[in-house]
């Protein structure tokens, strides 16, 4: 705080204390007065007058003026309270000088600054005017502005010390209002609010940023999900960048394949053509060998010809001789069996002379048992008996033959009344076959959609009219309703094979509409809803035509027709319609499947339902690009299928199935009526059976019986024919004696035989001999003969063995080597077309310089295939879990962050702001308590320096823990010299006299253009009074700012000075 100002020229005021000063007060209506105007002087002014004059109401006026609330004056509860009564408002004008280096926009306001504040009865205004009334501002703001300016403040009791404040001052002992009131007349008051408040303001703002920094926290965690999502769906496009590099990566492969398949057939080639020369070279040394063992073959058959023609005449005899000793050791050998025979039927007929002497010994035993008339009744019975054992066996024959045919018209018709059975099931279902499909198809007619899910998607459909409002896009479905067939009739069933899959699915733009369907799907408990995303807003596909099948049979895409361009696009897109080429009949079919090799062919259709494709090791679309040799596949109608839902009309379709019913069921009675006869037939064939039976085992019992009886009677007739008659005895005599004759005849043949014997043995004897010395003669040109034939039978061996040779070589030749070659050539100039092809097509999915830059392709297309069929399952799975888009993820996560970002850096930038308002804070608190305990001792200071004017000293003792102020005086007449630390113990005129020194003291620390002190000397004696008002004289002109006392006391004791005016206010009218 700054001590007071010291002037060497009492009279003379510095410029810069020409600025703030009140030079005019007018009043109107305004408390007790109706119309007042009072001119100040520069320096001190005294105002005095009586009780009631109105003197006070100057100082409430200024209050008033400079914007003081009707409470902080302590005269009035508000504004309106003011007004006089039975007036309707009131004015308070005051006049400030405005002049000097201190002025107040000297420009706008000139010299003098006019406050004018008017109050009525329910507003209360400002006004403020420059020195020639015209007026500038009407805000609280202007006013608080030149407040703030000139450092007026009326609350301060240094200012402005009221009447009520003077007694409140005077009277009051308590120390903590003593401290309160030194704490807002040095401004240490405001200031503490003002740090305290500010203190409060950084804790509220700090705790605000904590606070915001904390509500970062859930979109800090959003964000690291959005992060996270975000890697995944990174994921999901590496994947997707996998699918595509595998897709360029599998096209170059077939590429490279073929190329290495054409490097593979090239060496094959040149080793083909590398086997000729050796091959050719093989062939000509056994062409030449031929030719060799062919001279030395003639030179050989040459040689063995003259030595043939030496021993033709000794190989003659030698053959002659062998030939006669052949027949002559036949001829023994046969005379030797002819005895040998001879001799056994000798020894024969002996076994036969005793035979017949037996039988006439048994003959003899017999007779002498048996008569005649016995022997005659047997016979008898024994032909009668054999008669009817005859007849029965005829009967018992017939019989099994009668039962044989039964059994087996019993079992025909039996197979036939099984054959019938199963016709009859078969004819019942296809009857209640035909009945569902009527059924079906006249619920089709009523409402088509039916034919496309049945009665679950008119539940479905009705769930999505419920649920609407829901989708982005109404639902497109299902897709069968949507397509109309042309040559329906033709092509339904080939159709239906072809696209039928898809004809019962719905199509929706977006993921979250798929959701809902399927929400609604469950709902209408359909299950397995094929739901297909497509967007709706792509147009119709343009195909072009080298992208379609080259054929001329129509496709699948070509017969369907439809007015929604997104069903179209589904149908190329999932179902491959364009590629699916549909054909009358199978020959047709397997013509344009497989053997005319059609580009751009997935599948071929017939029109009664046959299905023909080939697969390879990779997807079917490329099955016609890169393949050779696929698997070739036919599939039949399938037995269950249904078709016609595409047909233009069902009724067609109804008739011709009601005439099959009605032909089915005509059927189904003539097979019922035939049941019926063959099973009656049945039963007829049963009884027929059983009677044959019991017939045939009677005659089987009666033909066994006489069977036996016959039997018996052979036995005993037997053993009666043998005993016969002694003619037969006689017989046999002569029969023995021709036999012992002809044994004779034989032994003489005998005889002679053993003599040819004989003879044919010595002739043989000669010829051997004779055979052997011819041999032994002609034995060295035979053995060089021999030899010669049997070196020529090795040349022509060896000859044979190389004319083999040469044709085995010869045939591999052209078999083997030069026909593979020429194999290899075409396969080599099929890999060179293909291989062009191939190039032609990869190329048109990316350039090779693209996976050559990526490390070019070592996997083989197989593997390729496996690992794209692989990644494609894998992003659809992915695909599926992640439906919105990472570009908008991103954008999304970058918004978050740039967000979060300058939040944070807001925040940083505040807490940093706020730390240094706490730094500053704490070091204004700092001058604060310096500045506090300055005052403290300055205006201890300053009291003593008042009070030793009157003779007295003391001192103020200030407490701010304890916000307590005390003063203690020490009065000269006190022998004690104890102080007196309640100035409520002194007389009235010394606690007045000490309270103004207090008062002066704090004056002395204050700053303001002017101040006013109202009755600060009514407690006051004479001595008192006069000691006090020289000392406030002399205070307020040593001083230097303009000093307003009001007092109703006389102030004729005053001392005189052009610088003091003072004024006597009129006195109140009674």
């Amino acid at each position: 705080m700054e001590e007071s100002r010291v002037f060497t020229d009492p009279t003379r005021r510095p410029s810069g204390l020409q600025a703030g000063i009140i030079s005019r007060i007018r009043l109107e209506n305004f408390m007790c007065h109706s119309n007042l105007e009072i001119e100040l002087g520069d320096w001190v002014n005294f105002v005095t007058g009586q009780n009631g004059s109105g003197k006070s109401a100057i100082l409430t006026a200024l209050c008033v003026a400079f914007g003081s609330r009707a409470r902080g004056t302590q005269r009035a509860n508000t504004m309106k309270d003011f007004i006089k009564t039975g007036c309707s408002h009131s004015l308070v004008q005051v006049e400030i000088k405005n002049q000097g280096e201190d002025a107040f926009k000297p420009d706008l306001y000139g010299d003098v600054i006019i406050v004018e504040r008017r109050v009525s009865e329910s507003t209360s205004s400002i006004t403020l005017k420059n020195i020639q009334g015209r007026r500038v501002g009407t805000k609280k703001d202007d006013l608080r502005e030149i407040v703030e300016h000139f450092n007026i403040d009326v609350e301060n009791p240094c200012v402005i010390m009221s009447q009520d404040k003077s007694r409140e001052f005077l009277h009051s002992g308590n120390a903590k209002d003593k401290f309160k009131f030194f704490f807002k007349a040095t401004l240490l008051q405001q200031v503490d609010d003002l740090l305290k408040g500010i203190e409060k303001q950084l804790n509220d703002a700090t705790a605000l940023v904590n606070h915001l920094q904390e509500s970062l926290r859930p979109i800090l965690k959003e964000l690291d999900e959005l992060q996270e999502k975000i890697k995944s769906m990174e994921l999901v496009e590496e994947i997707s960048q996998q699918v595509q590099l595998l897709r360029k990566k599998l096209a170059w492969s077939w590429v490279y394949d073929a190329g290495r398949k054409l490097d593979a057939q090239q060496k094959l080639i040149e080793k083909l053509k590398g086997r000729i020369p050796s091959c050719q070279e093989r062939i000509d040394l056994h062409h030449h060998k031929i030719e060799e063992l062919s001279d030395h073959l003639a030179t050989k058959k040459s040689q063995i010809s003259n030595m043939m023609e030496k021993t033709n005449e000794v190989r003659r005899m030698k053959e002659d001789l062998h030939q006669s000793l052949s027949m002559a050791v036949t001829e023994r050998f046969k005379l030797e069996e002819e005895q040998k025979r001879k001799t056994r039927e000798i020894q024969k007929m002996g076994l036969h002379v005793k035979s017949l002497e037996q039988q006439i010994h048994d003959l003899h035993e017999q007779y002498m048992k048996n008569t005649q008339a016995e022997d005659n009744e047997m016979e008898e019975r024994q032909r009668e008996l054999q008669v009817e054992v005859d007849e029965a066996n005829i009967n018992l024959r017939r019989l099994k033959e009668e039962e044989d045919e039964i059994i087996q018209r019993k079992s025909v018709v039996e197979n036939e009344i099984e054959k019938i059975a199963d016709q009859m099931q078969e004819v019942e279902r296809r009857h209640r076959s035909i009945s569902s499909r009527i059924r079906e198809l006249q619920m089709h007619q009523t409402n088509k959609v039916t034919a496309f899910g049945g009665s679950l998607v008119t539940s479905l459909l009705q769930a999505i009219e419920r649920h609407q409002h829901k989708f982005s896009s109404p639902p497109i479905g299902p897709i069968g309703t949507h397509v109309k067939l042309e040559h329906g009739d033709m092509w339904s069933i080939a159709v239906e094979n072809a696209v039928g899959r898809v004809l019962n699915a719905f199509i929706v733009t977006d993921h979250k509409d798929a959701r809902i369907l399927r929400a609604c799907a469950r709902e209408a408990n359909y299950n397995h809803l094929q739901i297909i995303i497509y967007d709706f807003s792509r147009p119709r596909l343009d195909i072009p035509r080298h992208m379609l099948p080259q054929t001329n049979h129509p496709t699948a895409f070509s017969v369907i027709h439809s007015d929604n361009p997104t069903v179209l696009n589904v149908l190329v897109d999932v179902a491959s319609a364009e590629r699916q080429v549909l054909v009358k009949d199978y020959d047709v079919g397997k013509t344009v499947a497989f053997d005319q090799r059609v580009s751009n062919l997935k599948e071929v259709y017939t029109s009664d339902g046959f299905k023909m494709y080939c697969r390879s090791g990779y997807s079917s679309s490329m099955c016609n690009l890169f393949s050779r040799g696929s698997a070739q596949t036919i599939l039949p109608p399938n037995k269950n299928f249904r078709a016609g839902r595409l047909c233009g009309s069902f009724d067609n379709e109804i008739k011709n199935l009601e005439r099959d019913a009605l032909e089915v069921k005509e059927r189904a009675q003539q097979g019922r009526g035939v049941k019926r006869a063959k099973e009656e037939e049945l039963r007829n064939l049963h009884s027929m059976l059983s009677s044959v039976k019991r017939r045939r085992i009677d005659v089987e019992r009666q033909s066994k019986k006489m069977e036996f009886e016959l039997a018996d009677v052979k036995k005993l007739l037997s053993s009666e024919v043998s005993s016969g008659p002694a003619s037969t005895v006689d017989e046999l005599h002569e029969d023995i004696s021709k036999v012992q004759n002809e044994i004779r005849e034989k032994e003489t043949l005998l005889e002679k035989l053993h003599q040819r014997v004989a003879e044919a043995g010595i002739k043989a004897k000669d010829l051997k001999v004779s055979f052997e010395n011819l041999c032994e003669s002609a034995k060295s040109e035979i053995d060089a003969l021999a030899e010669a034939e049997r070196e020529l039978m090795m040349i022509e061996k060896d000859l044979h063995a190389a004319e083999r040779e040469k044709k085995h070589y010869e045939e591999i030749m052209h078999k083997k080597v030069l026909s593979e070659l020429q194999n290899a050539k075409a396969e080599f100039q099929e890999l060179e077309r293909i291989c062009k092809e191939n190039n032609r097509k990869a190329s048109m999915i990316c350039p090779e310089d693209e996976i050559e830059a990526l490390g070019g392709c070592k996997e083989s297309p197989e593997q390729l295939s496996t690992l794209l069929g692989r990644a494609t399952q894998r992003l659809e799975r992915e695909s599926q879990r992640f439906p919105e888009s990472i570009d908008d993820l991103r954008m999304l996560c970058e918004k978050k962050e740039r967000k979060i970002s300058r939040k944070q850096q807001t925040y940083k930038a505040f807490r940093e702001k706020l730390e240094a308002c706490e730094v500053a804070l704490h070091f204004r608190w700092k001058k604060f308590q310096s500045n506090a305990n300055a005052l403290k001792r300055q205006l201890t200071w300053q009291f003593n320096g008042h009070l030793v004017k009157k003779g007295i000293s003391g001192k103020i003792k200030v407490s701010y823990e304890e916000q307590t102020l005390s003063v203690e005086v020490n009065m000269p007449q006190d022998a004690s010299s104890s102080s007196v630390c309640d100035t409520r113990g002194l007389s009235g005129g010394e606690r007045s006299f000490s309270t103004l020194c207090f008062a002066l003291a704090l004056h002395e620390m204050t700053e303001s253009p002017f101040r006013a002190m109202d009755e600060f000397d009514v407690f006051m004696d004479a001595v008192s009074r006069k000691i006090s008002l020289d000392a406030l004289v002399d205070f307020a002109l040593a001083q230097g700012s303009q000093w307003i006392f009001i007092t109703p006391h006389d102030i004729s004791m005053v001392k005189h000075d052009e610088r003091i005016k003072k004024q006597q206010m009129a006195a109140p009218r009674g």
